[in-house]
């Protein structure tokens, strides 16, 4: 049985021009010609098409293609050899093929957070506290708001230093925080409501415009949510509802 040019070519999904280019240069000549001259493929070219795409979506220029189909051809090389390295080959395109698919990942999660860091930056900096464990919760929760799409746009334009001397600040309020704490502070003394305005203006100047009602629900969850109160806790026993009271006390001077 044979087959016309046209018909190869939906078989294979490669172009009528592409055929005749191979039959041009010799790399896949069809083994008859109707009456009137048109190509006809058998069910041999129709292999030798397969090993060709097979090659060709390797990588391997048409040249190297022809020089391994034709000592085949010959006999030159074992058959089992040619699916050995066929296999090796594959296996080879597979390996890359998945660590190029990891780097995508990659990046489409770095652009998800709008954090544009490599795997190593994001552990230097983050360490066990990778923000993207709470990606999609955060984007079910406020995904819809204009703070956490503002927050998102700075994000995307941060630098590792960005992100290291956010973290610094962070640390060093916290530090002083836990002296206030220490030293008895009550949540609604002045020091602590400073320090709670600071928090504010924090947020404010690395992620979104907090205004007093928004920091007091931050506040709420802060101890309604115990991975938050886990995190402040971890500073200083009891920071997370101290801070949250200190956040009150501050927004209602400012609100008064």
């Amino acid at each position: 049985m044979s087959y016309s040019v046209g018909q190869v070519a939906g078989f294979a999904g490669v172009t009528v021009r592409t055929l005749h280019h191979y039959d041009d240069i010799g790399l896949l000549v069809p083994s008859e010609r109707s009456h009137a001259g048109h190509r006809r493929y058998s069910d041999g070219d129709l292999d030798r098409l397969q090993q060709i795409l097979f090659y060709r979506e390797l990588g391997f220029p048409l040249d190297e293609v022809a020089a391994l189909l034709d000592d085949q051809a010959a006999g030159k090389a074992d058959p089992r050899a040619h699916l050995r390295r066929q296999h090796e080959l594959l296996t080879a395109r597979i390996e890359k093929l998945q660590k190029m698919a990891e780097a995508v990942e990659q990046a489409m999660e770095a652009r998800k957070m709008g954090i544009n860091l490599t795997p190593e930056e994001r552990f230097e900096v983050f360490g066990d506290n990778d923000p993207e464990q709470y990606a999609e919760e955060a984007e079910a929760r406020w995904g819809n708001t204009e703070a956490y799409a503002e927050s998102q746009r700075r994000a995307a334009n941060y630098t590792k230093d960005d992100w290291k001397r956010m973290q610094a600040e962070g640390a060093e309020w916290g530090e002083r925080y836990k002296a206030l704490m220490t030293a008895g502070e009550r949540p609604a003394g002045e020091v602590a409501m400073d320090m709670a305005e600071e928090h504010r203006r924090y947020l404010g100047n690395w992620f979104y415009d907090c205004p007093y009602e928004m920091h007091q629900c931050l506040g709420d969850m802060y101890v309604a949510d115990e991975r938050f109160t886990a995190f402040y806790d971890a500073m200083h026993p009891g920071m997370a509802e101290h801070l949250r009271d200190a956040i009150k006390a501050n927004a209602a001077r400012h609100t008064a």
